[in-house]
C-alpha cells in the first residue's frame, strides 16, 4: 500500500465487537479487538499517510462510533477502541491536513450491519437503527463537507461544536505547575 499510487483513499471499515461485558469477556479476545480496532487503523494509515503528504493529497476515513463518546454504554473495550479512532483521525487531520490530506472520522451508532449477529446480539430488536445506505450517504455528505468527524445520527451539529468548544477551552489549563486549587485541601 505504501508505494501503490493507484489508491488515493484510505477507508479504514474493518472492526468488531465483543458480546458480554469486560468482566465476561476473555483477555485474549480483548486483545484481538483492540488489534483490529484500533492497531489496524494505525497501520494501514501509516501505510498511506507519508505518501499523501508528499503528494499533497488523498484521504483517509476512519470509521468509529458513537459509542466511544458514551462511556455510559458500557461498551467498555469497543468505545475505548471507537474513542482511540476518532482521536487518532483528528490528530491526524491537524497534522496532515496542512499537507493537503482530508482525514474524516465517522461516528455511526447502530448500524444494520453484521457486527450485531457477531455480538450475540438480534439486530431486528433494536430500535433506531440506520440501514447501511443512508449512514454511506451521509458519511458522503461529510466527506464533501469536510469534515473532520461525521456523526449521521446527530440532528444538530451545533452540539458537536459545543463539545469541541469545551474540550478546546480546558487545554489552556493543562500546563500548570501545581495541583488546581479544588486538590489541594481535603473536602
Amino acid at each position: 500500500m505504501r508505494d501503490d499510487h493507484n489508491i488515493g483513499v484510505l477507508v479504514n471499515n474493518a472492526g468488531g465487537n465483543l458480546p458480554g461485558s469486560f468482566v465476561t469477556q476473555t483477555t485474549d479476545d480483548i486483545a484481538k479487538l483492540v488489534a483490529l480496532n484500533t492497531t489496524a487503523v494505525v497501520r494501514l494509515a501509516s501505510a498511506v499517510a507519508p505518501r499523501f503528504a508528499e503528494a499533497g493529497e488523498g484521504a483517509i476515513i476512519n470509521i468509529s462510533s458513537v459509542v466511544g463518546l458514551a462511556p455510559e454504554f458500557a461498551m467498555s473495550v469497543y468505545g475505548a477502541t471507537k474513542a482511540f479512532v476518532t482521536f487518532l483521525s483528528q490528530g491526524l487531520s491537524v497534522e496532515l491536513g496542512p499537507k493537503g490530506v482530508y482525514v474524516q472520522a465517522v461516528l455511526p451508532a447502530a448500524t444494520r450491519t453484521e457486527i450485531w449477529e457477531h455480538s450475540g446480539v438480534d439486530v431486528n430488536t433494536l430500535t433506531g437503527v440506520m440501514e447501511v445506505g443512508d449512514l454511506v450517504d451521509a458519511a458522503l455528505v461529510g466527506f464533501d463537507r469536510r469534515e473532520t468527524v461525521t456523526i449521521p445520527v446527530l440532528p444538530d451539529a451545533g452540539q458537536w461544536e459545543a463539545y469541541q468548544a469545551a474540550r478546546v477551552a480546558i487545554l489552556p489549563n493543562t500546563r500548570q505547575s501545581e495541583p488546581a486549587e479544588r486538590y489541594l485541601t481535603q473536602a
